[in-house]
């Protein structure tokens, strides 16, 4: 089996992206397609391309998760990679955030993230895949008003450290560690938690491409972890 990164490039062997209808996840998707790659996107909502190869998924449902990655892995005979951009946040000091808003932020993040990665473990371990993993500086810095995200992207840094050990030699592992981006990720929010006027923001496309950056490592090389965000980073270091 077609390995990502055998030859410095990205094989044929699908690439799957969580979080692929919009934001850092589209690029991504984008990215690969652009380097010669076969991205295959999950979501909950279809993705704005729709030539894009796709499975309609809650991340947050473990068996529709596990069963959406079966059915890629058969439709390919394998996975060559795993992106994990799918991301929600509730904010709001904790007492006001309702419950099972809360919850379903450390849901879809983490657990998601967990989730998606057992299930692509047996082919990406056949296939000395890659694995990126995509926290936020809000992963490694606490912030008043959103202890649900970073409570996840502090438990997706975890998760990834210690999952790079295990699979050390066998599946490339990247912790991926981006600030603010222009997305939709803040158009819900009521305004105190939006990002202020005038502030420099990454355009996700860049951000994608150092997505495919690790990627594209061959076998015995591995990017451990990188910070990719605008000079003006508030959050960072």
């Amino acid at each position: 089996m077609p390995s990502i990164g055998r030859e410095g490039a990205l094989s044929t062997m699908p690439v799957l992206v969580t979080g692929a209808a919009s934001g850092l996840g589209a690029a991504v998707v984008a990215a690969v397609a652009s380097g010669g790659g076969h991205p295959v996107g999950l979501d909950i909502r279809e993705p704005a391309d729709p030539s894009v190869d796709r499975e309609v998924v809650d991340l947050a449902d473990r068996e529709a998760t596990e069963k959406a990655v079966d059915a890629i892995a058969g439709r390919y005979d394998g996975i060559g990679g795993l992106v994990t951009c799918a991301g929600i946040d509730a904010c709001g000091e904790l007492v006001d955030v309702d419950a099972d808003a809360w919850e379903r932020v450390i849901a879809v993040n983490l657990l998601g993230t967990v989730a998606i990665v057992r299930a692509a473990l047996p082919s990406l371990i056949e296939g000395h895949g890659r694995i990126v993993t995509v926290a936020s500086t809000l992963g490694l810095r606490a912030v008043p008003d959103a202890t649900a995200y970073c409570a996840s992207k502090f438990g997706v840094v975890g998760f990834t450290r210690a999952l790079a050990a295990e699979l050390a030699g066998r599946v490339g592992v990247t912790l991926l560690v981006p600030g603010g981006m222009q997305t939709s990720f803040f158009d819900d929010r009521p305004d105190k938690y939006k990002p202020p006027a005038g502030v420099t923001m990454n355009s996700p496309a860049l951000v994608a491409n150092a997505v495919v950056f690790a990627l594209q490592q061959p076998i015995g090389c591995e990017i451990r972890e990188m910070v990719v965000c605008p000079s003006g980073e508030t959050s960072w270091p």
